[in-house]
């Protein structure tokens, strides 16, 4: 696998045009459970995938058999958020970076990086995945530093 993102946002042009470059990766993997079942959605999304680029929506718990069946070094996986991203990990499918690119602000949460607000359960989500070895890179876009390393 190239890369983990958590994006809120999940499929748009940050990662069309910035992260698959960089990644050179020539799969799109959205892991959702909502949006694997609504093929609407799915629809509104794909429009912005290159041609030359594979997309699957899944659910968390295919995510790892799906994997499976893939070029390991070519898939960008995107989950909306830090629970998806701790689910899958917990599920068996393991992973050593995860990208933290956008996460909304709303009431109660705390803004650590331009793009990243995060409630006390996101940041204890994170703290869980940064404890069993996940390195944790917040970055919007892949020319931006790393904008915050949790404590251990």
């Amino acid at each position: 696998m190239v890369l983990i993102r958590i994006d809120n946002r999940l499929i748009h042009g940050q990662v069309i045009e910035s992260w698959l470059p960089y990644t050179g990766a020539k799969t799109i993997v959205v892991a959702n459970d909502e949006l694997s079942g609504d093929i609407m959605q799915q629809q509104i999304m794909s429009l912005a995938i290159p041609g030359n680029i594979e997309c699957h929506f899944v659910q968390l718990e295919e995510l790892g058999s799906q994997l499976d069946t893939m070029k390991a070094s070519e898939v960008l996986v995107l989950v909306s958020n830090c629970a998806d991203a701790r689910r899958a990990y917990d599920s068996g499918w393991s992973y050593d970076d995860l990208n933290i690119g956008n996460v909304h602000y709303s009431p109660g949460k705390k803004q650590i990086s331009p793009s990243v607000a995060l409630s006390p359960e996101e940041e204890n989500c994170l703290r869980y995945l940064f404890r069993k070895g996940v390195s944790l890179d917040f970055r919007c876009v892949p020319n931006d530093p790393v904008q915050v390393r949790f404590p251990s």
